[in-house]
């Protein structure tokens, strides 16, 4: 799980804001360009160079290259040189082009990288009714600038997500040339290069307000490293190690896979084959799309179905693992068949559970894939460690997890969200430690074997899960459940996981048989894992020092962030906004907010989590009510009444859903 983008934050490869632009903006008319046929390499009139995505169509207007993607709706990107002074006054002349004046918010430097002496990033506050995403930057190298501003509709800009990692992941001078390991050798991890990972991590650590931290590195079939940082709850003095149970949310999605390739290496199960074949009853909200998935696009992320997760979120607490696969046949893909990356957990469930009917035959639905997992996966490679049981995980060594109030402290949350995800669990409800994901990294690296030499897999079953299905970027590709990257000249296959407080993520470098593991108990632990990745090839391959630059901007960044947004927050929230609340709303996709008033404040219910409220007045006159307890926030809806009658909005990237006010007394 992502528990950015569940919140609707979106975030996308060009870390573009979930934003819109002022109010009546129009683009200017401009001729027909023809769509690119594949990702073509391309230059501004200054040669500084990008991708344009295939499907795409670029102009050249003066200094600048429009960028359109297939969708005709107004948006576009402009990637322009200048002749600037300054970054704020570079990007002036970018909106300017635009035609467009949003309102800043915030501007936050990041560190140098791809060549560019300067990259400086820009937000703006605008209304979310204008379902648009807007975002600008500017690049220096020497004296001269690179401008790239951007007006997109918020669904295109969620779905098109790694078309703009393209765009951005090969912005570049003309003359730069990219650092590779291509042919390096991966240095021992010695106990001076080990200090250099660990002083880095509590630096990290430190910086971004993580109370605990665990990485585990293994190297040549051995863990030369396992160890914690800081504490599983602030207030207690309990420290994390090695065995600390944390949530892994998304990495739960690999193990799973695993779990089908036992199945496959079995031949109880075909990667190839029609999952209406495997489990008739599969449906999705599109004939077409459900025809077209074999076992593999279950965990693809290359079907069209788009991220919708607010179903299993609101009122999660009535979900169970029946609800979520009939849940399957409301949704409706976006984009093509293989055409985009969209990420899909309850696809990435239903694996899941169609694995466990195989492999335990007309067994309840989640009690065959907890069956199936204990009997194929953790029981085999002894994840002792490892469950799906809330109850025993929340025992003993365990890390609480934490996230930020209003005012920017850490605190202890709840874990009402958390415990939605166990009614999708295959996507990302399993709890382990370091120790047991070393040794789920060992085999992987070992394709198949155990530490004994007994193969517990087939090659082949276990390495078709690292074919590229769909692109991540350039070099980059989502394979089943796992990240193949090799965009710095080696291969390193990895995955993230994201819930409520729990950030986490597992690599392997399977050439140079090195993994590695961190597992964090705060929110802001998702920032850790990049850097943290860079550190290892830095140390290991004699890299460019990247890592400690990008670690430090981006959390000078993310609190210049936090503040910039607080500003925007009544708090207390506006006295008349709060009485103007029904007591209750009902949606027939989500369920029920109930809405509770006292001394001035007011609390969300729904279900399965509750947080207080406060107003954000929005640029077109619109109100929005911001959850702000650190389990749900950043929750967002906006008050949208019509005819008298009481109404709230909450969006995701790509839906829209309406709470209407429940008269007193009805149904």
């Amino acid at each position: 799980m992502d528990r950015s983008l569940t919140l609707g934050s979106l975030a996308l490869a060009l870390t573009l804001a979930l934003a819109a632009p002022h109010a009546n903006a129009e683009a200017p008319a401009a001729p027909a360009a023809s769509a690119a046929a594949a990702d073509t390499p391309s230059k501004t009139p200054h040669n500084a160079t990008f991708i344009l995505p295939a499907g795409w169509s670029q102009r050249a207007e003066g200094a600048a290259m429009i960028l359109t993607p297939p969708e005709a709706d107004g948006s576009r990107i402009a990637i322009m040189d200048s002749s600037a002074k300054t970054a704020d006054e570079a990007v002036e002349e970018g909106w300017k082009f635009l035609k467009l004046s949003p309102k800043f918010l915030v501007a936050n430097d990041g560190a140098p990288r791809d060549g560019w002496e300067q990259r400086r990033f820009y937000d703006y506050d605008v209304p979310a009714n204008a379902k648009r995403a807007v975002f600008a930057a500017v690049y220096r190298r020497g004296a001269k600038y690179t401008v790239l501003v951007a007006d997109v509709d918020q669904a295109i800009a969620e779905k098109r997500a790694s078309q703009f990692g393209k765009i951005q992941q090969r912005l570049q001078p003309t003359d730069y040339k990219r650092e590779t390991f291509k042919g390096r050798t991966a240095h021992k991890f010695d106990d001076r290069r080990l200090k250099q990972v660990a002083d880095f991590v509590e630096h990290m650590r430190t910086e971004y307000d993580v109370p605990g931290v665990a990485i585990g590195i293994v190297q040549d079939g051995k863990t030369v490293m396992a160890r914690g940082f800081g504490v599983r709850a602030l207030g207690k003095p309990d420290a994390v190690d090695a065995d600390t149970r944390f949530m892994i949310a998304s990495n739960t999605k690999a193990l799973t896979t695993l779990m089908l390739a036992k199945l496959v290496d079995a031949g109880k199960l075909d990667w190839n084959a029609h999952v209406t074949d495997v489990y008739p009853a599969f449906k999705l909200g599109n004939a077409d799309t459900t025809k077209q998935v074999l076992v593999k696009h279950l965990i693809c992320a290359c079907t069209g179905l788009p991220r919708q997760d607010y179903e299993w979120l609101f009122e999660g607490e009535k979900q169970t693992p029946e609800t979520v696969m009939s849940t399957l046949a409301t949704m409706q893909p976006t984009s093509g068949f293989g055409e985009l990356f969209q990420y899909s957990n309850p696809l990435a469930a239903a694996a899941g559970f169609i694995g466990g009917q195989i492999a335990n035959p007309g067994s309840e639905l989640g009690n065959g894939y907890d069956k199936a997992m204990q009997a194929l996966v953790f029981d085999p490679l002894a994840m002792t460690n490892t469950t799906f049981d809330y109850a025993v995980a929340q025992t003993g060594n365990y890390a609480a997890p934490h996230g930020y109030d209003i005012d920017h402290h850490v605190q202890v949350m709840g874990m009402g969200l958390n415990d939605t995800i166990r009614s999708s669990r295959p996507a990302g409800a399993a709890w382990s430690t370091v120790d047991d994901l070393l040794k789920y990294v060992q085999m992987e690296i070992r394709k198949g074997l155990l530490p004994d030499g007994k193969r517990y897999i087939g090659e082949a079953a276990l390495l078709q899960r690292r074919q590229p299905q769909i692109a991540l970027g350039v070099d980059r590709d989502y394979a089943m459940a796992l990240m193949v990257d090799k965009s710095d000249g080696v291969t390193v296959v990895d995955h993230g996981g994201d819930m409520d407080g729990f950030h986490s993520n597992m690599m392997w470098w399977p050439e140079q048989k090195v993994g590695a593991v961190i597992l964090t108990n705060a929110d802001e632990g998702y920032m850790l894992r990049g850097p943290f990745k860079r550190r290892l090839m830095e140390i290991m391959f004699d890299g460019e020092p990247q890592a400690l630059a990008t670690a430090d901007a981006n959390a000078k960044a993310s609190k210049a962030s936090w503040d910039a947004q607080r500003k925007l927050l009544q708090y207390p929230a506006d006295a008349s906004a709060l009485a103007g609340l029904a007591p209750r709303y009902h949606s027939d996709a989500l369920g029920d907010i109930v809405v509770t008033t006292k001394d001035g404040k007011a609390w969300f219910d729904v279900g399965a989590f509750k947080s207080e409220v406060t107003t954000s007045p929005q640029t077109d006159g619109s109100v929005a009510f911001v959850m702000i307890d650190p389990v749900a926030a950043g929750f967002l809806l906006v008050r949208a009444d019509v005819d008298g009658k009481r109404r709230l909005i909450a969006r995701d990237g790509q839906h829209e859903y309406v709470f209407d006010e429940v008269k007193m007394g009805g149904a």
